[in-house]
């Protein structure tokens, strides 16, 4: 029997929010038969406590510019609301527990995946959703221990690790907030929009990483 739906979830701090973020997952949408794509940005990472980033509203605000005209995406604010650290499975409970039979897809990187055993909760992760991993630097390392989750095909229910086989888009946050306080364009790298805004509300120039 085929689930009622499946929803794609991308989290993130959007630090700022580029191309990429939209591109690769949308590349997958109909492959991974997704009825929706849900973005949570972080009110804060844990792999990234460190980082310095824009304010909570600015990376919203960039987040809506860039999938403002999107109907395959929407955005959730789960994470800001509840505030501390961003773990995922506090989110997934989140959805699960106002959705019962939809499939969860969670959405990361390939450069996440060494880190993966070191996720809170991660048992508990797979239990309410799969992993989709987006290539972006050409090639994963899975943690031995979870090579007998990985799927190249579209996983039918939950605690999958399914390698997409999606576009790889050359773009990081890091390298945008570098550009712009070298002076350098970031034409191309995000949507014309979310460019606006980093200019206007002087984003990143002062950053000291």
């Amino acid at each position: 029997m085929r689930p009622a739906q499946r929803i794609g979830i991308v989290g993130g701090t959007f630090n700022p929010f580029h191309n990429g973020h939209l591109a690769a997952p949308l590349a997958l949408f109909e492959t991974m038969e997704w009825s929706k794509l849900i973005y949570v940005p972080a009110y804060r990472q844990p792999f990234k406590t460190g980082e310095r980033t824009a304010s909570m509203f600015d990376r919203v605000a960039m987040t809506l510019l860039a999938t403002e005209s999107e109907e395959r995406a929407e955005i959730s604010y789960v994470e800001l609301e509840r505030g501390g650290i961003s773990y995922s499975v506090d989110t997934l409970e989140h959805f699960r527990s106002r959705d019962s039979e939809t499939v969860f897809d969670l959405v990361i990187g390939d450069d996440n995946l060494e880190q993966l055993l070191e996720w809170r909760s991660l048992d508990r992760i797979f239990e309410i959703a799969n992993f989709v991993v987006l290539s972006r630097s050409g090639g994963e390392t899975i943690p031995v221990s979870l090579k007998g989750r990985v799927s190249r095909s579209v996983a039918v229910g939950s605690g999958a690790i399914v390698l997409a086989d999606n576009p790889t888009v050359p773009i990081s946050s890091t390298s945008i907030r570098q550009r712009v306080q070298n002076g350098v364009s970031i034409e191309g790298l995000v949507d014309p929009r979310v460019a606006t805004y980093i200019e206007k509300y002087g984003l990143y120039r002062a950053e000291e990483e």
